[in-house]
């Protein structure tokens, strides 16, 4: 199994910054992407970013721009910095990853417990 330990969120004022991260532990072989997604109350989950094990990354058009994420690898760990926040970006924010827990097994979905965000003055 494969556990994601999320941390970063809080309360901040619209323009500010916060910077989220979220580290992978348990029986890893091989982590092959890492993201983000965020759920709105009354809203279905969507992606914010996520990052291939390669560097390649992905971002929601509404976030492109003024969220970062990134990787170390060597701690199978994911950072979100996300700047000039917005009272829109309000969810809570979900860490993701795609990992496979031993050498032939298929890649696994595993999920953390989310880490809430509130942009508001």
């Amino acid at each position: 199994q494969v556990q994601l330990g999320e941390s970063g969120g809080g309360l901040v004022q619209p323009g500010g910054s916060l910077r989220l991260s979220c580290a992978a532990s348990g029986s890893i072989f091989r982590i092959n992407a890492m993201g983000w997604y965020r759920q709105a109350p009354g809203k279905q989950r969507e992606l914010v970013a996520t990052m291939s094990i390669s560097g390649s990354s992905n971002y929601a058009d509404s976030v492109k721009g003024r969220f970062t994420i990134s990787r170390d690898n060597a701690k199978n760990t994911v950072y979100l910095q996300m700047n000039s926040l917005k009272p829109e970006d309000t969810a809570v924010y979900y860490c993701n990853t795609v990992a496979q827990t031993a050498i032939g097994l298929p890649p696994r979905v595993y999920w953390g417990q989310g880490t809430q965000v509130t942009v508001s003055s």
